[in-house]
């Protein structure tokens, strides 16, 4: 993956997207695969907003079966079966527990029923998915962490998970692969028009820190017959947008492991509201939040108050109670919700909709993490009809671009044993391949060169130097911080001091390009 400014000028594409995150990469994805030429920019790094500030769920949305959208749930289920099966290096299956306590809202029987609902609108679904019930004793001894007073017992249930930024860089790079030229750190400054309709944008090359004076930033004009705006929350600020988006702020904090491999759906006694403890990378996610949201969209920050309601809400489930202290790192991130008349965020419909503007260009609004291929598909249906090009659908049930041609069982067993020959600890083996795919095979040969690269980055974390390394080569990160939270997300999963960013950067820094000025102003 290359980065080449350069390689939108003197073209005239099919479609221009606006936005590398889910909603950008699949739409490009999908328009490249089926023969269209595609221009994808987004402003800052690839998934750099909301896209790598999601609970990292790949789901139905269980909670939407209580206020009867049964149709969201439907389609996000049938996505999430499909996506188990074409990429299963990227999104694997999770197991939730629901506990039922004494005075919970929702009690044994409802709970059953909805389960059973959410079982049968999957359809086809294999036994490991399927939930279960479990008394008082069996669950307490599922999770053992959890308190016991007013507890009755409690359900299991089958979702997924994945990693979002990796899921965005890997349609990224296939569309790349497909033939569109993708190009990050590259800010929309304004649409051409002829006759009354889109025919272009003006773009900007921003690929350099705000402290580097040395270096201008070049414009170009990029030549289109469609645009699609998948900005996400920047939509909701433009003209277009504000009669047609709300923006919804969802809170994460990494708290450290819990003794279980499932996660755990619960409610909070405060506002009723549904929030998660979810494993991921060997820490705890805990979140998330809803509230309405009207501040910069730019600097979207965790807020004392939102620290301090989600671990008021854990505590109240939790046997040894987590502090302030406990909380290792947290992000923040705004969901673009239709308009509605919803009186709270929790409540607002989590479904999508195609706007399109009097000049023709086109935009994204609302949408899943876990249905956005769907959506994407709808999309790039429009853009088809607009142009008289008649393709359908390349995506649905195809096999993603990093994953293993062969068995993917077998595959992860003899991956698993090569990584074990190079001196990679088993846990960091497991997730470099839901990582890579079947690019594990490049980060070995970084090892081959130099099996000191095989080493942990930290001790606590399945993290290796070699895997930091090759992304730095290959996924076309700009900024430490691009590698350091959306390649590997170590910013927000440890508490990384001046030394560790300082040892860090220097391992990349020949393939970054940075001299010693440059490092430091990364650091």
């Amino acid at each position: 993956m290359n980065r080449n400014f350069s390689s939108l000028t003197n073209k005239q594409f099919d479609l221009l997207v606006c936005g590398g995150g889910i909603y950008g990469a699949w739409t490009a994805y999908d328009a490249a695969l089926r023969g269209l030429s595609v221009a994808l920019v987004e402003q800052g790094d690839w998934a750099g907003a909301t896209s790598s500030a999601s609970s990292k769920l790949i789901h139905g949305g269980l909670r939407y079966l209580e206020s009867l959208d049964f149709k969201l749930v439907k389609k996000a289920l049938a996505e999430r079966q499909m996506l188990l099966s074409v990429a299963p290096h990227r999104v694997w299956p999770l197991r939730f527990g629901l506990p039922v306590y004494a005075d919970s809202r929702v009690g044994t029987f409802q709970l059953r029923t909805g389960l059973s609902m959410y079982d049968f609108l999957a359809e086809n679904l294999s036994s490991s998915m399927v939930h279960r019930r479990f008394d008082k004793q069996a669950f307490a001894g599922r999770f053992p962490f959890l308190a016991e007073d007013g507890l009755k017992g409690g359900f299991t249930y089958g979702d997924a998970q994945t990693d979002d930024a990796r899921l965005v860089l890997e349609l990224v790079s296939g569309a790349m692969a497909a033939g569109a030229v993708c190009v990050n750190y590259c800010r929309l400054t304004g649409m051409t028009e002829t006759d009354g309709r889109v025919s272009g944008a003006t773009v900007q090359d921003m690929p350099y820190s705000p402290f580097d004076e040395l270096r201008a930033n070049g414009t170009s004009e990029v030549r289109a017959k469609q645009i699609v705006n998948a900005t996400g929350q920047w939509t909701a600020a433009s003209e277009q947008g504000r009669g047609w988006c709300r923006l919804d702020k969802g809170t994460h904090l990494v708290m450290p492991a819990l003794p279980t491999d499932e996660a755990l759906l619960l409610t909070a006694k405060s506002d009723g509201r549904v929030f998660f403890m979810i494993p991921w990378y060997g820490m705890t996610l805990l979140g998330t939040t809803d509230a309405d949201y009207g501040g910069d969209l730019d600097r979207v920050a965790v807020e004392p108050e939102e620290v301090a309601y989600l671990l008021a809400e854990a505590n109240r489930y939790l046997k040894t109670a987590w502090a302030e202290k406990d909380v290792v790192g947290s992000y923040a991130g705004l969901r673009v919700m239709k308009c509605g008349g919803a009186a709270s965020p929790a409540a607002a419909s989590r479904d999508w909709e195609l706007k399109t503007a009097g000049n023709g260009a086109h935009y994204s609004i609302g949408g899943k993490l876990t249905s956005a291929r769907e959506d994407a598909a709808c999309i790039v249906d429009t853009v088809c009809a607009q142009l008289g090009i008649d393709k359908p659908c390349a995506t649905r049930s195809r096999a993603f671009p990093w994953a293993p041609e062969e068995d993917y069982a077998s595959w992860f067993v003899a991956a698993s044993t090569q990584a074990a020959r190079h001196g990679i600890d088993q846990e960091s083996a497991k997730w470099l391949m839901r990582r890579h795919g079947k690019r594990v095979n490049e980060v070995f040969r970084i090892v081959e060169d130099d099996p000191r690269l095989a080493e942990r980055i930290l001790p606590a974390l399945p993290f290796i130097h070699a895997d930091l390394l090759f992304c730095a080569r290959d996924e076309m990160a700009v900024h430490l911080g691009d590698l350091l939270r959306r390649r590997m997300p170590l910013l927000i999963l440890a508490k990384l001091d001046e030394g560790d960013l300082r040892r860090l950067a220097k391992l990349v820094a020949d393939a970054m390009g940075w001299d010693e000025a440059a490092l430091n102003r990364e650091i």
